[in-house]
């Protein structure tokens, strides 16, 4: 079945261009997904045939510039994409966000021959992956990983592990942060990120079960005497992949606050609808100033989260320094999501506790985006630490 995705109108993107695309991503959603949700949902299944439809509306290349055969998409509309995706089922928005991290790596600080020779093929989704940070000690203190790479000639053996990757068992290459140079001070300068394709000496190991989240696979790595040409060190030059790694979390921290905007939504619908439906003394829940109460608070989030992220995303797309932005958008998108799931779950009472109904769903999912890009406790400190230093005395 073809999905028509439009090609931008001219070279500057508009909102008809934009309408588009929403249109085309909410007509797939409608047709071929929400349907099969809780089936996967349930059987924590791989979604093979949505990554084969993903594919066809070109959501793998949708931040990749159409240079190298992506969509080009600024990421404001990347992450209505995501909160409209998220909104249906938000495990499928992990498998091409992830990638597209990754893939930004490359476009951002890769070499013109890394960019020839991965982009076009990540834009397809013939080459996915995303990216591989988190190490059994180290999570949020990314300058504590211990997976190493020592140059040896025209390549670079590496040794380590990382955990919690999504598109670890069915994605086929990673953007791997190692240390070049344990030795150096201050530590974020021994860090390069590679683009490290499966092969000998990279294993997968056991897939990780999750609370939520499932259908895309979150997986350990090893890395034992795992052999890389020097071409993959993304940049060409040593010592910079912590300052890639953060530059892309940027762009990952908007589309977590997208997800969170997405769940949130969700899980406001459901309630609004349910609120007229059920009934108790003579009258819909809705009627209820209990009720009221609860639906008008998660309105707000959900608009209030909205805009956040609308406002981070345009700062991403001026080329401005966003990490603030993108810390309270996520902060309080992802709060949001789990507020709003948590209210939806109490409306809806024994029937949003059933597995047989989607709010339970949104119960599990949410708690993901208070963790993954950086604990909503950190962005707590990278708001404030911005503040200071955008308003000094």
């Amino acid at each position: 079945m073809a999905y028509d995705i439009p090609t931008r109108s001219g070279e500057k993107f508009d909102s008809d261009d934009e309408s588009q695309i929403l249109d085309a991503i909410e007509k797939w959603l409608d047709r071929d997904v929400k349907d099969k949700v809780l089936e996967l949902e349930h059987a924590d299944a791989y979604p093979y045939e949505m990554v084969e439809q993903m594919k066809t509306l070109g959501l793998f290349g949708a931040t990749i510039s159409r240079a190298y055969g992506g969509l080009g998409l600024p990421s404001s509309t990347y992450a209505k994409i995501v909160a409209t995706v998220s909104e249906v089922w938000m495990s499928l928005t992990g498998i091409f966000n992830s990638h597209l991290i990754m893939a930004a790596a490359v476009e951002r600080f890769g070499t013109e021959e890394q960019k020839q020779r991965y982009l076009p093929r990540f834009a397809t989704g013939e080459l996915r992956g995303g990216l591989a940070l988190t190490e059994p000690n180290c999570g949020t203190d990314l300058q504590a990983v211990r997976t190493r790479a020592v140059r040896d000639g025209d390549d670079y053996i590496i040794d380590g592990s990382k955990t919690w990757i999504s598109n670890g068992i069915e994605g086929h290459c990673v953007a791997l942060l190692v240390k070049t140079d344990i030795e150096i001070q201050p530590r974020h300068k021994g860090m390069s990120l590679f683009l490290a394709e499966k092969g000998p000496g990279f294993t997968v190991g056991r897939k990780l079960e999750k609370l939520g989240y499932k259908g895309i696979d979150s997986a350990e790595l090893f890395f034992d005497g795992y052999r890389i040409p020097a071409k993959n060190l993304i940049g060409g030059e040593e010592g910079h992949g912590f300052h890639h790694t953060v530059g892309g979390l940027e762009l990952g921290r908007i589309n977590i606050a997208a997800r969170g905007v997405g769940v949130a939504t969700a899980a406001l619908k459901a309630a609004t609808s349910y609120a007229q439906i059920r009934e108790t003394m003579g009258k819909p829940i809705g009627q209820h100033q209990a009720i009221q109460t609860k639906l008008g608070d998660m309105a707000t989030r959900c608009h209030a989260s909205r805009l956040l992220v609308e406002d981070a995303a345009r700062a991403y797309d001026r080329g401005e320094r966003c990490d603030m932005e993108a810390g309270m958008a996520k902060l309080f998108a992802s709060e949001s999501a789990m507020e709003n799931a948590a209210e939806c779950m109490r409306i809806h009472g024994a029937y949003g506790y059933s597995k047989e109904q989607h709010v339970e769903r949104y119960y599990r999912d949410a708690p993901l985006m208070c963790i993954g890009e950086g604990t909503n406790e950190m962005q707590r400190i990278i708001i404030a630490r911005q503040l200071m230093e955008r308003n000094p005395v």
